[in-house]
């Protein structure tokens, strides 16, 4: 990876202890990659190094705490690997593929995933809606996103890479009632049914994190 300053020094958060347990110093190598090289690559602004471990890296890892032990997941839009990677940190039990369109973007996360080795951890290059990346996936039974699109648009690439009975759960943010709302028929139209709106890390973060999962019905 390239060589870049050392950040400003961001204080490890107690509760990074209790997400990640013994596996704590990789998610404080993957700290200082995005820190460093993906701050110096333009994935990562330079306003958010200060606040990586409570606004993006932890965040991140509590979505682990809707998903069932050994499943497939899928990251569609991963990017710098938000969430992928801190989830895969935090539960090695998961089975997480990154699937991001950027060239850029993916050539890092294949780095950081041979960096961290993480033998749970594949990369996809390519759209979730292409019939190539979905032919390579196969079926998963869930999948993950962070900023990545409208939920309608959203679930229209996400449901249909989860069987039925599967789910897309996707980080949103307070607005996302509206946005449930507003896209109502898109996400029927791709297979949705009822949503759930949940809210997790309220235990360990100021912030906790909301999701929304939405199943895959038909």
């Amino acid at each position: 990876m390239s060589q870049t300053p050392d950040p400003v020094v961001e204080p490890i958060p107690a509760a990074a202890a209790d997400v990640f347990g013994d596996r704590l110093p990789l998610a404080e190598a993957y700290h200082h990659s995005l820190a460093t090289d993906g701050s110096l690559r333009g994935f990562i602004g330079p306003r958010e190094v200060p606040r990586l471990w409570e606004r993006h890296i932890l965040n991140c890892a509590v979505v682990g705490e809707v998903l069932e032990h050994g499943i497939r997941v899928a990251d569609v839009g991963s990017g710098a690997g938000l969430p992928g990677i801190p989830l895969a940190l935090a539960r090695p039990d998961l089975e997480i593929i990154l699937i991001e369109p950027l060239l850029k973007r993916s050539v890092y996360l294949a780095e950081v995933v041979e960096m961290l080795a993480l033998p749970n951890v594949t990369v996809i290059r390519g759209r979730a809606e292409e019939k190539s990346v979905r032919a390579q996936l196969g079926a998963v039974d869930v999948v993950t996103s962070r900023a990545v699109a409208p939920l309608g648009k959203l679930a229209g690439w996400s449901l249909p890479l989860v069987g039925v009975g599967g789910s897309m759960i996707a980080m949103k943010g307070s607005s996302v009632t509206e946005e449930l709302t507003r896209d109502a028929r898109e996400i029927k139209r791709a297979g949705g049914g009822k949503a759930e709106i949940i809210s997790v890390g309220g235990k360990l973060l100021a912030e906790p994190t909301t999701l929304i999962r939405i199943p895959r019905v038909r």
